[in-house]
């Protein structure tokens, strides 16, 4: 999303809804990172390697795979590596099972350089046929690589419990609420939600 775009964004949240208005007074202005930088290979490497454990812990395996693979790994040598290769950098067997499924579909075909031309139901019905893979990590690469502005995470506990407390509800919402609430904030959902985890920092 562009400067513009996220200005565009904050006004038509201010001005939508009164919930999401207070938390855009107290977060400020909007800014929605993209992380265009590398393959969409890496990205969904990464993706996979951070799920279930800490940052840190993320961060030490990821400088790993560097010093053993080079900057980014890529599917040939996913595919190449022994499993002992794989393991001696942190990865467990279940993620190495994983990026070999991803490694072997993307040399089969998977179209993994032209998903940001695709629409985003098309993005996660694609990306979904790998093992490791489910609609929460295609949703935050719709936000955060593709930059698209109008998706949320129905599913992410942080928006979850944010919705939750700016919306003073007893329980978690479910999804059919969360939609309901969101239709307001079109067509800047993904703005939105960054909103909701910033409330939660602030």
């Amino acid at each position: 999303m562009s400067p513009l775009e996220l200005r565009r964004a904050k006004a038509h949240l201010r001005k939508s809804d009164p919930r999401m208005a207070d938390i855009v007074a107290k977060v400020g202005p909007c800014r929605v990172t993209i992380h265009r930088k590398g393959s969409t290979f890496a990205y969904l490497v990464n993706a996979i390697l951070r799920q279930q454990i800490s940052g840190y812990a993320a961060d030490a395996i990821e400088r790993k795979i560097a010093a053993r693979f080079g900057p980014e790994l890529s599917p040939a040598q996913v595919l190449a590596a022994s499993d002992d290769d794989l393991r001696s950098v942190g990865l467990s067997r279940q993620k190495i099972g994983y990026l070999r499924d991803l490694a072997q579909k993307a040399t089969n075909g998977l179209p993994l350089d032209r998903v940001g031309r695709f629409g985003d139901d098309r993005i996660i019905a694609t990306l979904t046929e790998v093992k490791g893979i489910g609609r929460w990590t295609c949703e935050m690469l719709l936000m955060f690589r593709l930059g698209r502005p109008d998706v949320i995470s129905c599913g992410d506990y942080g928006i979850r419990k944010a919705m939750q407390k700016a919306y003073r509800m007893r329980e978690l919402p479910k999804p059919a609420r969360m939609l309901k609430i969101a239709e307001a904030w079109r067509p800047y959902r993904t703005a939105a939600c960054w909103y909701l985890w910033r409330s939660l920092a602030d």
